[in-house]
């Protein structure tokens, strides 16, 4: 197999700017001005998109937008499309390159065998086979695919398969428990299960076979299940309840039809898959995406705002993109999305910080190396994580230059929550020092913003503005992000509501059996009718940059200052003896203000008036005396969803006294069980309140 040679010569927003030029006679004199024309002509711009992609359909669209208000906007309307045909159009050329289609590890074969590598053939071969044998189950266009699978390439290929033929795709991932399964599997009623006997992670096996048993026995609407055999387990309990095939079988056809397969082509806005807002109170919202309208949104995030090429082309010959994820969060998506152009993807599926247990089953501290020596191991370009990886990284000393070759890299990528300056800068340094190319010697971080509500990004990345550790580099391109202030008018350098005033095609299509979009229009445009309200603080600087200060309905409002919380957990997130915080403010109905702080400490430190005061001191220095905490605690865990979100929100109701039930799913979450603590806490601020 071919291994990556030389980074990118050309950005891939140059190469976009060059053909503007060329095939459309426009050129503009900064990145703001290219923003503003894409924002403002939306027909020209998403049109240039299709074109400089060169994406095809069999029939012409007779308009690229209808001009209608949003969420009823109708994008490339006559035209056809399916994503896995974009997909697959490149097996030829990639093939013969040398090129993986996706290349491979877990945590068991990470450093003790070979990473595993599916060619682009044999991705075609095996997406035909499955393909043919969905639709002998009677998969038709429209009906739902939903799948119990890890970050594996079967998942990848089961994907490709369902909506080859307008299957509806949805993914849970298998550290997710049955409850949590079933809110999301329930709403949707699909008609076929991928499930896997089990998955490794942090160094232990875990069992899945029970949870499929009842996930079966549960989901009345399925008729078929799809076993893929990850650990080797006794499957016999599923196989008595439904009908249930091999995997493996399911996926050996090589014959005349799967030579001959196609996908169909499918309107341009068909349902391609359904994601889920994280459930934190109430029954997750099932998202549904078409197929055209994020393709065309990856083109431009992926390729543009990213700098992710194809890997068969001379001007990134060989990339290797990798972006650390679950298939519970939406960046396995986005990983996904590198096979659209033709890019190698490298997965891992197991824990970012390796085995957090010994041979003997004794609890040990994670290696936050393993990431990087599996970036070093297969040679990635572009290394993508949540922002808490890097974080975490830093914190646990991680030395780079042990970690392997990773001369290769060329670009980090962030998201998830904003990252801390100091996280950024230490991954600078790092590659500073190691700078094994000339992209090295500073290298490029593009710190990403969007969401699982659009499959996409807001603000993001360019390789050709300048870098503010701390900040995203810019508003990205057909995307009219605005802060808007508390009268609803945009606002540079100050913080506001983060608002999205023209619609983009990657918006959802509806929320599943969402009548009449009631759940739709009041998740979005409640307040601003017609316009994106997306839920985060932002402040756009006067030179294009942003930063995201979190959760608009988690802001702390402290004695008439507004603020965002990460500006907090960057100042006390930076001491060494913290490791992890939340922030919640309780002014409510105009009550006095009272902000707990609850902190995460390094093992052996103990919260004492010395730490209060360097915590204190560090919020006074880095914010306003005003943001000192009225309490601090120290707790063993701050609660996060399943993608890692600090759940500031539903501690801030439980607080203020709303039931515990009424304010989280527990299955929803990462940790429930650190939950305990905090409603203890909760009733003992109601008991002294009542006394």
């Amino acid at each position: 197999m071919t291994q990556p040679t030389t980074p990118p010569f050309v950005p891939q927003i140059r190469l976009y700017q060059n053909w503007l030029r060329e095939q459309r006679g426009l050129s503009f004199d900064s990145y703001d001005d290219l923003w503003r024309w894409s924002t403002t002509d939306l027909d020209a711009f998403w049109q240039s998109i299709w074109d400089y992609g060169d994406l095809r359909s069999p029939t012409p669209h007779s308009v690229v937008c209808d001009g209608a208000p949003m969420p009823r906007t109708k994008w490339f309307v006559g035209a056809q499309y399916n994503y896995a045909q974009q997909v697959l159009r490149h097996v030829g050329a990639a093939d013969a390159a040398g090129l993986s289609a996706i290349i491979s590890h877990n945590e068991k074969s990470l450093g003790t065998a070979p990473a595993r590598h599916l060619s682009w053939p044999e991705l075609r071969r095996q997406v035909a086979s499955l393909a043919l044998h969905l639709q002998a189950q009677g998969v038709q266009p429209g009906d739902r695919v939903a799948a119990y699978l890890p970050n594996i390439p079967e998942a990848a290929v089961a994907f490709l398969a369902t909506v080859s033929i307008g299957g509806v795709w949805s993914i849970c991932a298998p550290d997710m428990g049955t409850h949590a399964v079933l809110d999301r599997f329930r709403q949707i009623e699909p008609k076929v299960l991928f499930a896997c006997d089990g998955v490794t992670y942090g160094g232990r096996d875990f069992d899945r076979t029970a949870v499929v048993a009842e996930l079966c026995a549960a989901l009345p609407s399925v008729r078929h299940v799809i076993l893929h055999d990850n650990l080797g387990l006794d499957t016999s309990a599923i196989k008595k309840i439904a009908t249930c095939a091999d995997f493996t079988g399911a996926t050996a056809r090589n014959d005349a039809q799967t030579n001959a397969f196609e996908p169909m082509w499918l309107s341009f806005d068909h349902p391609l898959w359904i994601v889920y807002s994280s459930g934190t109170t109430g029954l997750p919202k099932p998202i549904v995406h078409g197929h055209g309208g994020t393709v065309i949104v990856a083109q431009a995030l992926k390729g543009l705002h990213n700098d992710v090429g194809c890997s068969y082309d001379a001007n990134s010959l060989g990339e290797r993109y990798h972006w650390y994820s679950s298939t519970g969060w939406v960046m396995w998506n986005a990983q996904i999305s590198g096979l659209l152009s033709g890019t190698t993807c490298c997965i891992f599926d197991g824990n970012p910080g390796g085995s957090t247990v010994d041979a003997a089953g004794n609890k040990v501290a994670p290696d936050w190396t393993t990431l990087w020596r599996f970036a070093a191991e297969l040679g990635v370009t572009f290394f993508g994580a949540g922002a808490a990886f890097f974080a975490n990284c830093l914190k646990a000393g991680v030395d780079l230059a042990t970690c392997g070759d990773l001369s290769s890299v060329r670009a980090l990528g962030t998201t998830g929550s904003p990252l801390s300056a100091e996280a950024q800068r230490w991954g600078t340094e790092q590659f500073a020092r190691l700078a094994g190319t000339e992209a090295q010697k500073d290298i490029w971080w593009c710190n990403i913003s969007g969401g699982t509500d659009f499959a996409g990004a807001f603000i993001g990345g360019n390789r050709e503005l300048p870098q503010v550790a701390g900040e995203m580099q810019c508003r990205l391109l057909g995307c009219a992000v605005e802060a808007w202030n508390e009268q609803g008018q945009p606002v540079i350098d100050e913080v506001g509501e983060l608002v999205c005033s023209q619609p983009i095609p990657s918006m959802p299509l509806y929320f599943w059996g969402d009548e009449g979009n009631q759940r739709y229009l009041s998740s979005y445009f409640d307040m601003y009718p017609g316009v994106w309200r997306h839920g985060d603080w932002l402040k756009v600087g006067r030179h294009g940059g942003c930063i995201i200060y979190g959760r608009s309905d988690a802001t702390i409002n402290r004695h008439g200052l507004r603020m965002g919380t990460s500006e907090l957990y960057s100042a006390v997130e930076a001491l060494p003896e913290v490791l992890d915080s939340m922030v919640v403010d309780l002014e409510y109905l105009g009550r006095e203000s009272y902000m707990p702080l609850f902190v995460v400490l390094r093992e052996g430190v103990t919260l004492d008036d010395t730490v209060r005061s360097r915590i204190n001191e560090a919020i006074k220095t880095a914010l306003s005396p005003r943001f000192v905490p009225n309490e601090i605690f120290q707790v063993a865990e701050i609660p996060r969803t399943l993608s890692g979100k600090k759940q500031e929100l539903p501690i801030k109701k439980l607080l203020l006294g709303q039931p515990l039930e009424k304010v989280v799913n527990r299955e929803a979450m990462a940790n429930p069980g650190c939950l305990e603590w905090y409603v203890a806490l909760a009733r003992s601020r109601q008991s002294g309140a009542s006394e």
